[in-house]
């Protein structure tokens, strides 16, 4: 059984122009890679640390 609620995706998309949305889409992406490359960079960064401080 189906909800009768809107498809809140839809009502924003509907309420923006086609650039507006272009213009979130872009911004959400770039956002997602740079948190992507920090997350790659922090754990090189934390890789190299470990190695560094071997206990014998």
């Amino acid at each position: 059984m189906p909800s009768n609620l809107p498809n809140l995706r839809r009502l924003f998309v509907e309420a923006r122009t086609d650039a507006e949305e272009s213009a979130y889409s872009r911004n959400a992406f770039y956002n997602l890679a740079i948190f992507m490359s920090s997350i790659a960079v922090f754990s090189l960064v934390a890789q190299r640390m470990a190695n560094g401080k071997v206990v014998n």
